[in-house]
């Protein structure tokens, strides 16, 4: 691999700022990357809504924004898939993803076919 694990750390948040403006019409406040071995975990933070803080004061409305805010990104997770095998070359095995409606945070975490890190260390 020829960029740093920080320059496609960063090209991944990128790319997923971008799908959310594009896909769910207006992005995050901030997105942080990280690359763990064979995972890419996304911290996304700023992505409800004043309305969906409101409506998650009560146990319905918070479970009714989980489930409405997961159906939209599972719709999408396809494209996603295939956006994250094309910057980094690895098939995306599986993709997980939650929403906290108390900090307004969604963490995904795309699962790769190998060891995504490893191609970062420096060879001898």
């Amino acid at each position: 691999m020829e960029k740093s694990k920080g320059a496609l750390e960063a090209e991944i948040s990128k790319l997923l700022t971008q799908w959310e403006k594009d896909f769910l019409s207006r992005g995050s406040i901030s997105v942080k990357t990280d690359i763990l071995r064979d995972m890419i975990i996304v911290n996304l933070r700023g992505i409800l809504t004043p309305a969906e803080y409101k409506v998650c004061e009560t146990k319905e409305g918070m479970l009714s924004i989980k489930r409405m805010r997961s159906d939209l990104v599972e719709c999408g997770v396809e494209e996603l898939k295939r956006m994250i095998a094309t910057i980094t070359d690895k098939e995306v095995l599986s993709f997980h993803t939650d929403i906290s409606t108390k900090t307004g945070e969604r963490v995904m975490v795309f699962k790769l076919d190998s060891n995504l890190e490893k191609s970062f260390t420096i060879k001898e």
